[in-house]
C-alpha cells in the first residue's frame, strides 16, 4: 500500500457494521439500487470514515459510525426505484431514508440529522458548515468522485477489488436524470438534477461524466 507523504498508513478495519438497523439500511439500499449505485453508497461510507480517521474525529462525541452508515449507504435512495420525482433527489432520498430509520426505531433527533446529512450531499458550502455527519457524508461522496484522493490513498485498491466501480458516474447520472425528467418538482431551477438534465439534453453528455476521464478512480 502507499499512503500520502507525511500521512502514516491507515490501519481502520473497514468491515460494515451489524445490527437490524444496519441491515435494515443495506437491505433497502440492495433492493432499490443497482449494483454499481449500490458499491458506490458503501464505498462512501468506508471514505468517510477513513476521513474521520486521518482528521482525528472517530473519537469525536459527534462521530456516530451507525448513523455515518446510515447516511452514506442511503444517500441516493432518491435515485432508485423508490422514489417516483415527487421532489429533487436529495429530498426524496433523505425522506426514504427517514423513513427506513423511523421503522427501526431510530430517534427523532438522528433521523432528523441523517435526513439533513443526505439532504445537503450535494450542496457544497452548506453541508460542510452543519455538522460532523453532514461533512463527512459530502466527503466520503466526494472523494469516491476524486475529490481529495490522496487522503485515502493507502486503501483506495482494498476498497474498490471489494466494491468495484461498474462505470458508476454514468450509471448514477443515467438515474438522476431519468427522475429529473419526471416532474418540475424533481429538478427545481437550478438544482443538481435540473443542471444534469439540462446538459444531457443539450450536450449528449455532463460535466459529470466528462470529469470522471480525469477522476483518480475513472468511471
Amino acid at each position: 500500500m502507499t499512503s500520502t507523504p507525511g500521512t502514516p498508513p491507515s490501519s481502520l478495519p473497514l468491515g460494515l457494521p451489524t445490527g437490524s438497523v444496519a441491515e435494515a439500511v443495506l437491505r433497502v439500499a440492495r433492493d432499490s439500487q443497482s449494483t454499481s449505485i449500490l458499491n458506490h453508497s458503501v464505498r462512501s461510507f468506508l471514505f468517510a470514515q477513513l476521513v474521520a480517521e486521518r482528521e482525528g474525529a472517530l473519537n469525536d462525541a459527534a462521530y456516530d459510525r451507525d448513523l455515518l452508515f446510515a447516511a452514506t449507504v442511503m444517500h441516493d435512495l432518491g435515485a432508485g426505484d423508490l422514489a417516483h420525482g415527487a421532489a429533487r433527489f436529495e429530498v426524496e432520498g433523505a425522506d426514504l431514508a427517514a423513513a427506513v430509520l423511523t421503522e427501526q426505531g431510530v430517534g427523532a433527533a438522528d433521523v432528523d440529522r441523517v435526513w439533513e446529512a443526505i439532504a445537503l450531499h450535494t450542496s457544497p458550502g452548506i453541508a460542510e458548515r452543519r455538522g460532523l455527519l453532514a461533512y463527512l457524508t459530502r466527503e466520503g461522496v466526494g472523494i469516491d468522485f476524486g475529490r481529495r484522493a490522496e487522503l485515502v490513498a493507502d486503501r483506495a485498491k482494498e476498497i474498490h477489488d471489494a466494491y468495484p466501480r461498474l462505470a458508476m458516474v454514468r450509471t448514477l447520472t443515467d438515474a438522476i436524470v431519468t427522475r429529473a425528467a419526471r416532474s418540475a418538482a424533481a429538478a427545481p431551477a437550478f438544482s443538481f438534477a435540473a443542471e444534469l438534465l439540462r446538459q444531457r439534453r443539450e450536450n449528449g453528455i455532463t460535466d459529470l461524466e466528462r470529469g470522471a476521464a480525469g477522476c483518480a478512480w475513472g468511471e
